[in-house]
């Protein structure tokens, strides 16, 4: 590594392997800092926003998911595991963070976006990457306005979160070298792991497919979110070359299981973004992937019928329809189906469909208005 910030401890390097462009991977865990030194002030002010996390309603409590999360996490950061918590967060956005104390937030459109757990190792050893390196508190030590200091701190936190990801992404991004140096890291530690660093490339260009529907080719070079990482159009190059031709694990159904149960609530998050082009490639390419998966079928019926555009209804009424002749679909897909026959003065089809709706979930919260709506609807 190079010269070490003033006032970090130092990293003790006995055991770290350093490759050609001086990446380290730390073999002992660091120390916690002293209270009075300035990084001891910063890990002070992330534990306190850490027991404010704790209490978020947004915190998916969950611990046979959070213990595979964890232990995914754990093989990644090998001897740094003991200091690395991990929370989940529902935010319907691709992202996850690390603190200098070790606190890590992984969001669960971050989750829901990845394939297989290669691909969130890619994403979740950048972050560790950053980590190890200490680039948070060199980017803390940079920000120089006390209001602009007190925006990062809240980047970390609660409101942070789910209000002001684009604007603090920009304001406070990590410099292209860190995340050059992070991709690099995070690769070495997807590699160690055992997982197939291909993957990585996957992820950066799944993500860049959504951005570019609405941002255009050039999103890349504009959107805060990818502005200060590595060029767009040389990334997917870097990350295939560092990754090699060695075969790993991808690990998809484990994956798959590990999110199953949450994965119907995280596409409705996603639905209730708004954001309807980018969540049509989304559910394009989870379709792409399965033509039979009900649960993103329905969320696409969904989206058109609230879209509501040229040709959106006959597209919604499409996917609805299949999804209802499916085995065990979501109940919400036969109240959408019941919605869309609504709008098309099909009374005796939605009725059908609201039954259906009701009968699957009975304890609906919007039962009574399904109710009320069969009752207007029937002769």
């Amino acid at each position: 590594m190079g010269a070490l910030l003033p006032g970090l401890p130092a990293l003790a390097q006995s055991g770290a392997a350093v490759d050609a462009a001086g990446l380290s991977l730390p073999a002992e865990r660091f120390v916690r800092p002293a209270l009075e030194t300035d990084e001891g002030g910063l890990w002070g002010m992330m534990d306190r926003e850490e027991t404010r996390l704790r209490r978020s309603p947004f915190v998916v409590r969950d611990a046979e998911l959070g213990k595979y999360l964890q232990d995914l996490v754990c093989r990644l950061a090998g001897d740094h595991c003991p200091d690395i918590r991990v929370h989940v967060v529902r935010t319907p956005l691709f992202n996850a963070t690390m603190a200098p104390n070790g606190m890590m937030q992984i969001w669960t459109g971050l989750l829901l976006r990845v394939e297989n757990e290669a691909q969130l190792a890619a994403v979740l050893g950048h972050e560790i990457g950053h980590y190890l390196e200490r680039h948070t508190l060199e980017r803390l030590r940079d920000l120089r306005s006390r209001a602009a200091f007190a925006q990062f701190i809240g980047m970390f936190g609660l409101v942070g979160a789910i209000g002001q990801l684009g604007a603090l992404a920009g304001a406070f991004a990590f410099s292209r070298e860190h995340e050059t140096r992070a991709d690099r890291l995070g690769m070495r530690l997807m590699k160690r792991a055992g997982y197939d660093g291909r993957q990585a490339a996957q992820v950066w260009d799944n993500l860049l497919g959504e951005l570019k529907i609405t941002g255009g080719e050039d999103v890349g070079k504009r959107s805060p979110m990818m502005a200060t990482h590595p060029p767009v159009e040389t990334r997917r190059d870097d990350l295939l070359k560092l990754a090699g031709d060695a075969p790993g694990s991808v690990g998809e159904e484990p994956y798959q299981q590990a999110v199953a149960r949450y994965r119907l609530g995280w596409l409705q998050d996603e639905i209730r973004r708004g954001q309807f082009e980018e969540s049509l490639v989304l559910f394009n390419r989870l379709l792409a992937r399965n033509a039979q998966d009900s649960q993103a079928l329905y969320a696409r019926g969904e989206i058109y019928r609230l879209r509501a555009g040229k040709e959106d209804l006959q597209h919604s009424l499409n996917d609805l329809t299949r999804v209802t002749a499916l085995d065990q679909p979501p109940a919400e897909a036969y109240r959408a189906l019941g919605l869309v026959q609504k709008q098309r003065t099909d009374g005796a089809s939605a009725v059908q469909a609201f039954e259906k709706y009701l009968a699957a979930a009975p304890e609906a919260a919007d039962a009574g208005l399904i109710k009320n709506y069969i009752t207007e609807l029937t002769p």
